[in-house]
């Protein structure tokens, strides 16, 4: 007698569906955390992240806000600091300046100025970047100002397994954590196999392709452009990938010590490269790390300039091309 034994393909989760799970199992186990955001009940969320949550947890816990940012996060810092622990959605990136103040002024430093007897656990998710023909205000890229701003944390996952370890972190900090959710990878499916080793720590950066050539330091959706370009140069080029997930606080070890490997680095980003988060990497390189560099650091991200309407903004993004382009002359 012969016996079968039926095999199936693993369906891997979308960038979504892993973060709508996380939300599912965090509501599941702490009683007092709640959903906060505009059309996030009812309608599931612009992008259908929180689908099914209102109707699984409630209205008292997934709740619809007003149409104002600045609302949405205020009442999430009395919340927080009533004991409770609030995790806000704000419809696109370029709706999140009406909140700054909440943000900046109140939860970042409340605990301070109560002397520690406050802890504001407190997110605030934030879909971002473009590469989905948004139109305008939908496809910004402003991690960096938060990440300048003390008491407040700034994660920019790339994969549903990160945006899943992020949010678990995020709600035991005790204080702000802003996470930005690429739009572009809301339905990309994770790859079974990524990572050649894990990252040390929560908000550690991690090495997501080994090599010996170059450095390419990145985060966000653009990691995925970043390692397309790494697999096409390889084996003329090996490249060394590190995937930061985490811009406040930066994993500069993990960067110094894979340029120390390579000696070269470059900063690849979606947010424009005056002031931002490249700026401060290859500072701290150049300070720290300054003589174990063969060449100069470089950076790769989009001129400072307002993101363009959708019919132009490929030629606003950073893609696989210009990458190798970028590499190529850094390696001749």
């Amino acid at each position: 007698m012969t016996s079968t034994v039926e095999t199936s393909t693993v369906r891997t989760p979308t960038f979504a569906e892993s973060i709508n799970a996380t939300l599912a199992d965090l509501l599941e186990h702490e009683p007092g955390l709640l959903l906060l955001g505009e059309d996030i009940g009812r309608l599931g969320g612009v992008f259908r992240v929180t689908r099914g949550l209102r109707e699984r947890f409630g209205a008292e816990r997934v709740r619809d806000a007003l149409l104002a940012e600045s609302t949405i996060v205020g009442q999430a810092v009395g919340m927080t600091m009533s004991g409770l622990v609030p995790i806000c959605e704000i419809q696109f990136d370029g709706f999140t300046y009406p909140a700054v103040n909440q943000l900046v002024t109140q939860a970042s430093r409340i605990g301070y100025r109560w002397n520690g007897q406050v802890s504001p656990s407190l997110v605030v998710r934030i879909p971002t970047g473009g590469g989905f023909r948004g139109v305008e205000h939908h496809s910004e890229s402003n991690e960096a100002l938060f990440a300048r701003y003390p008491g407040i944390s700034v994660a920019c996952p790339s994969t549903g397994e990160d945006a899943d370890q992020v949010l678990r972190h995020a709600v035991t900090l005790g204080s702000p954590v802003v996470v930005y959710e690429p739009i572009r990878l809301y339905w990309r499916r994770d790859t079974p196999v990524r990572d050649p080793e894990p990252a040390r720590s929560p908000t550690a950066a991690r090495i997501v392709r080994r090599g010996t050539d170059l450095t390419i330091a990145t985060f966000g959706a653009i990691t995925h452009e970043v390692l397309e370009a790494a697999h096409d140069l390889a084996p003329d080029v090996d490249v060394e990938v590190v995937d930061l997930r985490w811009v406040a606080p930066l994993d500069m070890d993990t960067v110094l010590e894979s340029v120390t490997r390579t000696g070269r680095l470059l900063i690849v980003h979606e947010g424009s490269k005056d002031v931002g988060i490249g700026a401060e990497i290859a500072a701290e390189v150049a300070e720290r790390g300054f003589d174990t560099l063969r060449g100069p650091i470089r950076r790769l991200a989009p001129e400072r300039r307002v993101y363009p309407p959708a019919n132009f903004e490929s030629e606003y993004l950073i893609g696989v091309q210009e990458i190798k382009d970028e590499v190529l002359v850094m390696t001749k």
